[in-house]
C-alpha cells in the first residue's frame, strides 16, 4: 500500500475577472493570496492561489483567471461544491459578514450532523462553510480582518455529482477513502487521517444534466502525496484502473492527473516544496512569479495579463 493520502491538497476553479476574484477571496473570506503566477499550460492567463498564511496543503483554493470565459454550468461529472471548515460557533459570524457584503448565502439543513452555509462567489462557484466541532489549528492569513477564532481552517471536503456510484467508489477506495456515512443519495468517503479536506461526498443521480466547464466551474481537485516517492507509488497503484499522466513540475508541487470513471479530473500533488520556494513568507503573492522556463517571456506576459491590486485589510485585533 502506498503512503496514505490524508486528504485534499488543493481545489482549482475557473474565474473571469481577476481583480474581482482576488478581492472576494482575500477580503470577503479572509484567505491569504499566497501566489500570483500564470497557468503554466496557458501562460497568457493568471493562476491565483489562496490559502492559510503559508498556503499549506489542505487549505489551497486556486483559480485560472480567464477574462473571456463564459459562465459554466454545474452538473454530473463535476465537483459541484467545495466545503471549507470553520469553528462550529463561527457560522453566525460568517452569515452576518457575508450578508453585509451582499454575498448570496443560505443556511442549509444540517449534513451529517454539521451546520452548513452555502454561498456563491462572483462567478457562481459554490462554496460551503461547514461548522465543525474540532478544526485543525492552521495559522490564518496575517492580512485578514477576520478574527482568528472565526477564521476558515482549510478544506472540509468536496461534493462530486455522479450518475452512478460504483466505479467512482472503487477508485476512491483504491486511494484510501472509505465510505463512512450515507444521507439519502449522498455518500461520504473519508481518509483515515483527520487532516483538512479528508472527505469526499458523492451525490448520485441528482436532477442535473451534464456539467459544462466555464467561469464558476471547478476544473480539478487535487489530493496530497507526502513526497515524490509517494506520488510515484500512487501512480503505479492507479495505472491499472485509469490513465495517469507523467509527473509534471508545477514549481510549488509535482503533479499527476487522471479522470476518475465518472469524469471528474483528479490530481495527486506533492506536499513539498511549497510556496516559499521562490519568495519569502512575508511577501507571498505580492509579485508575479514565473517558472524558469517562462522567465524569458516575462515582459510579454506582463503586458498581456490584466493589472491587479492586492488590498491588505488591517488584521483583526486580538
Amino acid at each position: 500500500m502506498p503512503t496514505p493520502i490524508v486528504g485534499l491538497h488543493h481545489v482549482t476553479a475557473i474565474a473571469s475577472d481577476p481583480q474581482q476574484n482576488l478581492d472576494f477571496y482575500t477580503q470577503a473570506l479572509g484567505l491569504r493570496f499566497v501566489k500570483r503566477t500564470v497557468n503554466f499550460d496557458d501562460p497568457g492567463s493568471y493562476h491565483f492561489y489562496f490559502g492559510n498564511d503559508l498556503g499549506q496543503p489542505g487549505t489551497i483554493l486556486t483559480f485560472f483567471a480567464w477574462p473571456q470565459a463564459s459562465r459554466g454550468m454545474a452538473g454530473t461529472g463535476e465537483t459541484i461544491r467545495t466545503a471549507l471548515a470553520a469553528p462550529k460557533n463561527s457560522l453566525d459570524f460568517w452569515e452576518d459578514r457575508l450578508r453585509t457584503m451582499r454575498v448570496p448565502i443560505e443556511r442549509s439543513e444540517p449534513r451529517f450532523g454539521e451546520s452548513v452555509l452555502t454561498l456563491a462567489d462572483p462567478d457562481g462557484t459554490k462554496i460551503e462553510i461547514v461548522g465543525q466541532e474540532q478544526t485543525a489549528v492552521l495559522k490564518p492569513s496575517r492580512y485578514s480582518d477576520v478574527p482568528n477564532e472565526y477564521a476558515l481552517r482549510g478544506f472540509a471536503g468536496v461534493t462530486l455529482a455522479e450518475r452512478s456510484l460504483d466505479r467512482t467508489a472503487k477508485i476512491l477506495n483504491t486511494m484510501g477513502f472509505r465510505q463512512t456515512a450515507v444521507e439519502g443519495n449522498r455518500y461520504r468517503f473519508a481518509a483515515e487521517d483527520g487532516a483538512p479536506g479528508n472527505h469526499v461526498d458523492v451525490l448520485v443521480g441528482a436532477a442535473v444534466g451534464e456539467g459544462m466547464l466555464g467561469a464558476g466551474s471547478v476544473h480539478h481537485i487535487a489530493f496530497r502525496a507526502a513526497d515524490d516517492a509517494a506520488q510515484l507509488e500512487w501512480r503505479a497503484a492507479l495505472a491499472g484502473q485509469v490513465r495517469v499522466t507523467d509527473v509534471l513540475d508545477r514549481t510549488y508541487f509535482h503533479s499527476i492527473y487522471f479522470r476518475e470513471p465518472g469524469g471528474v479530473l483528479f490530481e495527486i500533488a506533492t506536499d513539498p516544496p511549497g510556496f516559499t520556494v521562490d519568495e519569502p513568507a512575508e511577501t507571498l503573492g505580492e509579485a508575479l512569479k514565473l517558472p524558469p522556463w517562462l522567465e524569458t517571456h516575462r515582459s510579454r506576459i506582463e503586458q498581456h495579463v490584466l493589472p491587479i491590486e492586492l488590498h491588505k485589510p488591517q488584521p483583526a485585533q486580538p
